[in-house]
């Protein structure tokens, strides 16, 4: 099977279907019924964990989680006793459809254990129970659209646990509402691979920060206006073994589901500040080092303490030290977040809010924020070879950016053509592999305040490092 199931959009109508296998008795469904108590959970965990240690080789099936996606907005909307109704409307539905108990676990999130289902068959209930959400739902003579989003996972195979079975499904919900609305995922032997390669990144990680066993980088990025290398980006890889290599790109979100996210990152925080201090011992002219900043650090309560701590411990030079911050900070904590964001830039810390051009700081947004640069988002970067339209929209972009008065900056150029545009449009700091690979810091401290044609031999050289 392949590493995920994606629903066809033409889905055949819902229809009930009660295989006689799965059907429990009458009696013991309305004792069941997830509407009627808040206990649900405790009882489908009970049944989960009799199930997964059942001895019988022949108790097997599909357990599955649906989760009402914007059940809460329509609360808001509609009220409660409107949306009371709505879930026995749809708990009834779900029941019919499947028959099986439909368990309340918390909030808006059901299961429905079937028993002695296949794969298969699971997956096509899954595509009637979508066909039925994509029509309105009809409570009291007002109609409603309600989406959904289900998780699928087989057993006996993956978990152990009625424990194990929750997070396993809750990573298949994940991938399925990455999919858009009303979709479907079934945890299978691919995304069992993928869980078990997070786990052991998560479990070196640790490790190889208290032995520095961190492959420190930097990205060097150009400055069109006095045709230098003027700042660069601080970037890390990390060995882990029996996988190898593996990004930052990778292990950061691991990092912060894992907790381990303030370990990384103040690592990587004083590495940074250590580079700065080295370089203006030397004389380096240089604007700045960033560090991109995970947005659950961001918001710890002594984030400004540690970064002011930094400061003054190395004697980091005002601007110098640039953090590079993701735009989903303004939604987990929009108030804080400014206030951060001004103490920072009273403190001297360069502030650089990346993909601009997606999202909430695509416009607006960037107006009452304490930022001193902007980075285009690299999807519009992709889209100049395909999208004509896209070079008038950087351009666009970047004349509203100058006229404001903060720097903007491009990553990810990787083209001749990508290069014209952005210089035609004025974009002056631009960073890429058309420019340069991640370097060594010895390297980057050599390429820093180069012209091109001094820093390429030393980008030739990382470049064959990068494919031995």
């Amino acid at each position: 099977m392949m590493g995920w199931m994606q629903k066809d959009k033409k889905r055949p109508h819902a229809r009930t279907h009660t295989p006689a296998e799965a059907a429990p008795e009458r009696g013991e469904r309305r004792r069941e019924r997830a509407v009627n108590g808040e206990d649900g959970g405790d009882l489908c965990r009970r049944r989960l964990d009799a199930l997964l240690h059942s001895q019988n080789i022949q108790s097997r099936g599909v357990v599955m989680k649906l989760h009402l996606e914007n059940f809460k907005q329509l609360n808001e909307i509609l009220g409660y006793a409107y949306c009371q109704n709505l879930l026995s409307q749809i708990i009834s539905y779900l029941e019919g459809v499947s028959g099986s108990p439909v368990y309340r676990y918390i909030g808006v999130e059901f299961l429905i254990i079937l028993r002695n289902a296949s794969v298969s068959q699971a997956s096509q209930l899954a595509e009637d129970i979508l066909a039925q959400f994509d029509r309105v739902w009809k409570v009291d003579g007002t109609d409603c659209l309600c989406s959904v989003q289900i998780g699928l996972c087989p057993y006996p195979g993956y978990a152990d646990s009625a424990d194990d079975m929750m997070k396993l499904l809750d990573m298949a919900l994940t991938r399925a509402s990455a999919m858009g609305p009303n979709q479907y995922t079934v945890y299978d032997s691919q995304m069992q691979a993928d869980f078990v390669r997070r786990q052991t990144i998560a479990k070196h990680l640790q490790n190889a920060i208290d032995r520095e066993e961190i492959e420190v980088r930097y990205r060097p990025v150009y400055n069109i206006e006095t045709r230098r290398f003027s700042r660069g980006e601080f970037d890390m890889r990390v060995f882990i073994p029996g996988i190898g290599m593996v990004s930052s790109t990778e292990f950061l979100p691991i990092a912060e589901d894992s907790g381990q996210i303030r370990s990384v990152e103040y690592f990587a925080l004083d590495r940074v500040s250590a580079c700065i201090r080295r370089l203006c011992d030397i004389g380096v002219d240089f604007d700045s080092i960033a560090l991109p900043i995970s947005s659950v650090l961001f918001l710890q309560e002594d984030f400004i303490d540690r970064v002011a701590a930094l400061i003054r411990d190395y004697g980091i030079p005002s601007g110098k030290l640039a953090l590079e911050l993701e735009e989903d900070i303004f939604t987990m904590g929009n108030l804080s977040a400014n206030t951060t964001l001004q103490t920072l830039s009273a403190m001297g810390v360069e502030l650089i809010l990346n993909h601009f051009g997606s999202g909430i700081s695509s416009v607006t947004g960037v107006l009452d924020l304490s930022v001193n640069t902007l980075k285009l988002d690299r999807m519009l970067l992709w889209q100049l070879e395909t999208n004509p339209k896209a070079a008038t929209v950087i351009a666009g972009l970047v004349r509203m950016v100058r006229e404001l008065g903060l720097n903007i900056m491009a990553e990810g150029v990787e083209t001749s053509g990508q290069l014209k545009i952005l210089n035609a449009a004025g974009c002056t700091f631009q960073q890429g592999f058309y420019y340069s690979p991640a370097v060594s810091e010895e390297s980057m401290t050599r390429i820093l305040a180069s012209d091109r044609a001094r820093a390429q031999q030393i980008i030739e050289q990382e470049k064959l490092q990068l494919k031995r």
